[in-house]
């Protein structure tokens, strides 16, 4: 599931860096003395960072949490040999 997010978020990247949605941004306007083509380059950049710490700090709803017995090593997770 999240390797599925991430190659969306890819795509979404490309997207936001194809040259007919940067050249819309290359005009001789300044916001707050900043070109407007500085700005959405730098927006798009810090979005795709804060987009990619989301999908790999959210945990994957498919994966099983598993709680530990007590006593029991929290690094052997659920590797164990059956019981005979």
């Amino acid at each position: 599931m999240t390797g599925e997010r991430l190659i969306g978020l890819f795509l979404f990247g490309l997207l936001l860096l194809t040259p007919p949605l940067i050249g819309a941004f290359d005009k001789a306007t300044l916001v707050g003395g900043v070109p407007s083509l500085y700005l959405y380059l730098f927006f798009s950049w810090a979005s795709l960072i804060a987009l990619t710490a989301l999908i790999v700090e959210r945990p994957d709803p498919d994966e099983e949490i598993v709680e530990s017995e007590p006593g029991a090593d929290p690094d052997q997770g659920t590797s164990r040999a059956p019981r005979a």
